[in-house]
């Protein structure tokens, strides 16, 4: 592997200032190298130890070393918190501070909230805080469990950035904070995201781990069942998902919000949604829901109210007779009220024998692991410091206990002596003191030799003796100073510990299944098409000729069915495109929607019939002896269901005189964007019509007309119906420079179709003035001189729904 060799720095003295030329690639990457290691190491990720990002610490820090804000003391000015912290410890802007200290007060955001927020912090409708004029805060009781310990060195510290005062890297938390509030942060080239947990749970792991340090991630888990958000809602993932998000550091958790339905009057029930999922604005579920509801698309909801104070109530209106399960599973499926947290366990590790950090995905017996660790060298730190404390007075003591019986030569050698100094070479000289006992006696009240004063030393100097005794056999046993964490930990899950709010593992058989014709509104629609391709869906109406259209344009068709029932389009490419009523959006106002907008055409392809599948709006049935026989069923797809067949048929014929038969039951199970193909045609090619049977299949003729004026009346029956998409036989033998321009399917020998002339005159053609003849022939001329341009499209009529009497 060849290394990479960069330029050197060349320098260029311009007067007074010096220009360093240095290699572009060089300086970026470096530059760019050193931008990612400040975001992933100074902003975006918590350390381990304690849970917090820099921002975070800073702020409590602050609130704790500059102003004191313990739980006790009123709280200030959140300006005035957020200039501290801006001034001194972490010169970034101040909505990102003041964003940060508001999240660590909201409860909905963080399980154990670190800062006692006054006035308005936000809400769990996404509602932002109020400006930090307006606010106060102070630290809040768990704070001080990440707080009290700073003043006995037990954790190092580092200069702030102006050099100006010193900051702790890390504080020493009395419980693991980073998984019990959690985090989120996106760095440069990695993020985090982590869920909170309970304390109770997280301490209770932490100590089966002290006292078995080989306990498996299982084992763990027998305590810290899964996360525990803030606002509560239910974890759809089983155990072993769960196992496997812990053991990998990432994963998914599927949250659900929890709902409880409520009896009213008059046999109506209401749902009442109870938890949310976490970090979901309930404004957001709130909206999405009542636009569901005007949009129809829930039929068994009324209306939605926001009924919530402290706790969330949303209620949902439900329609007499619904099953408020169904209901359920559609904004399951529809809402954010069901959605995922995607875990990522990514955060800051300390180096071994450094003050720096690392960033690492870890699993969750490493973070509770490490915190174990620093948890334990914290309580190390904090003895050492209060043995170093003791002994400094022991010693302190100890002079005074030595001149306690020498006190008028005491007094007398200060007589005589010039000054404190002399004062203290001399007693120094006389008793073997040292500088700093010398100082403590001389700094001495004369009261303080009294008897009863000197009694009070020595059952100190007794007492401190006993009590760094103590400390001195704890710190040479580690198990003692094992003991120790675990019952500070018993203590802090004592004083703050309550009850899982997330719910774990719904059993599979309580599932609702998502079925979507459950939430169709059934109603008859009337579907309109234009030759430009616009399809309109409305209500019942009495007059076709109020159809709104664009200018130039016309119906190709109306059709009626109910909204549970499907349309067949099809297509001039040789298309079917097949969707339900119900999902064609409804047109209040306007053309409807282009064909584009519902299915995936291709350049030039156009709409050029449809039919509906609703059984009230089917035409009469072709008779079963006079189909084609066939070994079996002719399906286009294997979706289409049993008794497709009795459908309907119809028949293609293309530009290029090939005609095809099929049935229709072949497309009546709605297709994709794209479409299914019931005829096959080649480049230049395209259909020129359809033809539905609407009777006995003996008796149906097929009507085609040329460009060139040919024509050409055949027997239905003689067009093959073919079992899937194809190019078909041929229904006329077209010259190579004519092409077909009409197709009719004839039901009797009285029908007609009408063909435009060039000059732009009409002539209609009628099938009894015709011999039928074989199909394949070269037809029947109709005019001498001319050509037709196509054919006169009939007159649409309005749909008729059958009444109930027509059954």
């Amino acid at each position: 592997m060849s290394k990479t060799k960069y330029k050197k720095s060349k320098a260029i003295t311009r007067g007074q200032e010096t220009i360093t030329s240095v290699p572009l690639d060089q300086t970026t990457r470096q530059r760019y190298l050193n931008y990612a290691l400040s975001v992933i190491t100074s902003r975006a990720l918590p350390d381990v130890r304690d849970g917090l990002k820099p921002v975070q610490r800073r702020i409590l820090f602050s609130m704790y070393h500059n102003h004191r804000l313990t739980p006790d003391r009123p709280p200030i000015k959140s300006a005035k918190v957020v200039g501290s912290v801006i001034g001194e410890w972490h010169p970034h802007g101040d909505s990102a501070v003041y964003d940060a200290m508001a999240r660590m007060a909201q409860p909905w955001s963080l399980r154990l909230p670190l800062v006692d927020g006054h006035g308005n912090f936000g809400s769990l409708d996404g509602d932002p805080p109020a400006a930090y004029r307006y606010t106060e805060a102070r630290l809040a009781p768990a704070a001080l469990d990440l707080l009290s310990e700073l003043n006995k060195d037990t954790v190092d510290v580092q200069p702030n950035y102006d050099g100006k005062g010193e900051e702790p890297l890390v504080l020493p938390s009395r419980f693991p904070n980073l998984l019990v509030n959690g985090s989120t942060g996106i760095a440069v080239g990695m993020a985090t995201n982590i869920p909170p947990h309970n304390l109770g749970e997280v301490i209770d792991a932490a100590t089966a781990l002290i006292n078995d340090r080989a306990c498996s991630i299982s084992d763990l888990m027998k305590h810290v069942k899964g996360p525990d958000f803030p606002t509560g809602a239910e974890i759809l993932n089983s155990r072993s998902e769960i196992r496997h998000v812990y053991e990998n550091g990432q994963g998914s958790i599927r949250l659900r919000g929890e709902y409880q339905v409520e009896q009213r009057a008059q046999g109506r029930a209401e749902i009442v949604i109870t938890s949310i999922p976490f970090a979901v604005d309930k404004s957001t579920i709130v909206e999405r829901v009542g636009e569901l509801i005007a949009a129809r698309k829930i039929p068994q909801l009324l209306d939605v109210r926001d009924e919530s104070t402290t706790d969330v109530r949303i209620v949902l209106e439900v329609q007499k007779g619904a099953d408020p399960d169904i209901a359920m599973a559609y904004l399951f499926k529809n809402t954010p009220l069901q959605n995922n947290f995607s875990v990522n366990l990514t955060c800051l590790v300390p180096l071994p024998g450094s003050t720096g950090s690392r960033p690492d995905c870890l699993n969750l017996k490493q973070i509770l692991e490490l915190f174990i660790d620093f948890r334990f060298a914290t309580v190390k730190r904090r003895y050492e410091y209060d043995l170093r404390v003791l002994e400094r007075r022991i010693h302190i003591l100890d002079g005074f206990k030595i001149i306690f019986d020498a006190l008028d030569q005491i007094l007398k050698l200060i007589r005589q002596s010039d000054g404190k100094a002399d004062s203290a070479q001399k007693l120094q000289q006389r008793f073997d003191l040292d500088a700093i006992q010398t100082d403590a006696i001389l700094e001495t009240a004369i009261y303080k030799l009294s008897r009863t004063e000197i009694k009070k030393m020595l059952d100190e100097l007794n007492d401190k003796k006993q009590q760094a005794k103590e400390i001195k056999a704890l710190l040479g046993s580690t198990p003692r100073l094992w003991t120790v964490v675990k019952q500070e930990l018993a203590e802090v899950s004592k004083t703050y510990a309550d009850k899982r709010r997330t719910k774990i593992g719904r059993r599979q058989t309580e599932e609702v299944q998502f079925d979507p014709e459950a939430y169709m509104v059934k109603e008859d629609a009337i579907l309109t098409v234009s030759i430009d391709g616009w399809i309109r869906r409305v209500g019942l109406i009495k007059d076709l000729s109020k159809a709104r259209l664009r200018e130039g344009d016309r119906l190709v068709a109306a059709l009626g069915g109910s909204t549970v029932d499907n349309v067949i389009f099809f297509s001039n490419y040789g298309s079917a495109y097949t969707i339900r009523i119900g999902d064609i959006p409804p047109a209040r106002s306007g053309y409807g929607d282009p064909a584009q907008k519902l299915f995936k055409f291709k350049d030039g392809e156009r709409l050029i019939a449809a039919y509906s599948l609703d059984p009230r709006m089917r035409h009469a049935e072709p008779e079963r002896s006079q189909r084609t026989k066939t070994k079996s069923l002719p399906l286009f797809d294997s979706q289409a269901q049993e008794g497709a067949a009795l459908i309907g048929q119809a028949m293609a014929v293309s530009s290029t005189g090939m005609g095809i038969r099929f049935e229709l039951g072949a497309f009546q199970e709605p297709s994709t964007r794209l479409g299914r193909k019931f005829m096959k045609v080649k480049d230049g090619e395209e259909v020129v019509n359809i033809g539905f049977l609407r009777g006995s299949l003996k008796s149906a003729l097929v009507a085609v007309a040329s460009q060139r004026g040919r024509m050409l009346l055949c027997p239905a029956e003689d067009v093959n119906l073919l079992s899937g998409p194809g190019r078909g036989v041929t229904v006329i033998k077209l010259d190579p420079q004519d092409r077909l321009i009409a197709f009719r399917l004839l039901e009797e020998k009285n029908d007609q179709m009408q063909l435009l002339k060039q000059d732009g005159s009409k002539l209609p053609v009628t099938a009894k003035k015709y011999q039928t003849v074989s199909r394949g022939g070269k037809g029947h001329p109709l005019i001498r001189r001319g050509s037709f341009t196509g054919d006169v499209l009939p007159d649409v009529t309005l749909p008729e729904f059958p009444t109930e009497s027509d059954d």
